[in-house]
C-alpha cells in the first residue's frame, strides 16, 4: 500500500497524506455479511457522556468478520480486498468451495485468487490459520487467540505482527510488537503473516474536517483553560500549569506520563515472561 501526497495549493493539502486504496478491488461490502452499527456519541445507557471528544461522523455498517476461522480444513479463495470503516486493517472476502462467503483480516501481500484455509494440518503459508503448536518458529503472526476457541483478540490492527519465538510445556512464547514476551496456550489459533495496510501509521488527515468525518470531536488543551477547569490551567501567559512547572495530567488529576495504570496482581501477569520495552 502506498500513500498519496498533494501539492500544497490549499492549507489542508499541505501536510495531507492519504491511502491510495490501490489494493481495494471491491467498493461495496457484501450485504449479507454486514449489520447495523448504532452510534453512542460517547454516551452510556443513561445518556451521560463517558467518552469525551466523540460524536457525529459518517454513517457506517459493521462488517461481520470471522475472527475464529470457524470453517476448518476447507479451502477458500480470496475474491476481493475491501475497505472497512470500522478498523485500520483491510478485509479479504473469502468464498468457500460450497459457495459460503466470509470476511477475514487481509494480510500484507495477499492478492485476489489466493487460496487460504484453517486447520491443524494446513500448510503454514500466508493467510492460513493454524494452532500455535503447528506453526514453525520464527514466523510472523496476527489475529491470535488468547483462549482456545474464543477467536483472535490481539494483533489485529494495520501493520501489526507478532513473532512465534519458542514453545514449552504446552505454551507458545510469542513476542509482541511492543517487545512483550507472552505465553499463550499452544492450542490457540493464529493466522500467518503481517496485517496489511502497513503505511496506515503515516497517514496525515491534513484538516480538522476529516477527523469530524471519523467521529472525532475537537479537544481543548488543558493549558489553555482556567485553573477552575483543569489542573494545568491558568498562569500569566503560556505557563506550565498555573505559573509553576506542572506534570501533564488529566482533568481529574491522573498523571498522563509515566504513571502505571495496569491493575496490580492481575491474573494474566503469570503469562507475561518479559514486560514491554521501555521508551
Amino acid at each position: 500500500m502506498a500513500l498519496k501526497t498533494f501539492r500544497p495549493l490549499t492549507p489542508s493539502q499541505r501536510f495531507k497524506a492519504l491511502p491510495s486504496f490501490e489494493e481495494i478491488t471491491k467498493s461495496k461490502p457484501e450485504k449479507s455479511l454486514t449489520e447495523i452499527k448504532h452510534r453512542t456519541g460517547g454516551r452510556n445507557n443513561v445518556g451521560r457522556k463517558t467518552a469525551r471528544h466523540r460524536g457525529g461522523g459518517h454513517k457506517k455498517r459493521y462488517r461481520i468478520i470471522d475472527f475464529k476461522r470457524s470453517r476448518r480444513d476447507i479451502t477458500a479463495e480470496v475474491i476481493a480486498i475491501e475497505y472497512d470503516p470500522n478498523r485500520s486493517a483491510r478485509l479479504c472476502l473469502l468464498q468457500y468451495t460450497d459457495g459460503e462467503k466470509a470476511y477475514i483480516l487481509a494480510p500484507a501481500g495477499i492478492t485476489v485468487g489466493t487460496k487460504v484455509a484453517a486447520g491443524e494440518q494446513v500448510e503454514p503459508s500466508l493467510g492460513n490459520a493454524l494452532p500455535l503448536k503447528s506453526i514453525p518458529l520464527g514466523l510472523a503472526l496476527h489475529n491470535i487467540e488468547l483462549t482456545p476457541g474464543r477467536g483472535g483478540q490481539i494483533v489485529r490492527s494495520a501493520g501489526s505482527q507478532a513473532i512465534l519465538s519458542n514453545r514449552e510445556a504446552g505454551y507458545a512464547l510469542v513476542k509482541m510488537a511492543s517487545g512483550e514476551l507472552r505465553k499463550i496456550n499452544e492450542e490457540c489459533y493464529a493466522t500467518i503473516g503481517q496485517v496489511g495496510n502497513v503505511e496506515h501509521m503515516n497517514v496525515s488527515s491534513g484538516k480538522a474536517g476529516r477527523s469530524r468525518w471519523l467521529g472525532i470531536r475537537p479537544q481543548t488543551r488543558g493549558m489553555a483553560m482556567n485553573p477552575v477547569d483543569h489542573p494545568m490551567g491558568g498562569g500569566q501567559g503560556k505557563s506550565k500549569g498555573g505559573g509553576g512547572r506542572h506534570h501533564p495530567m488529566s482533568p481529574w488529576g491522573q498523571l498522563s506520563k509515566g504513571f502505571k495504570t495496569r491493575q496490580k496482581r492481575k491474573a494474566s501477569d503469570r503469562f507475561i515472561i518479559q514486560r514491554r520495552k521501555k521508551k
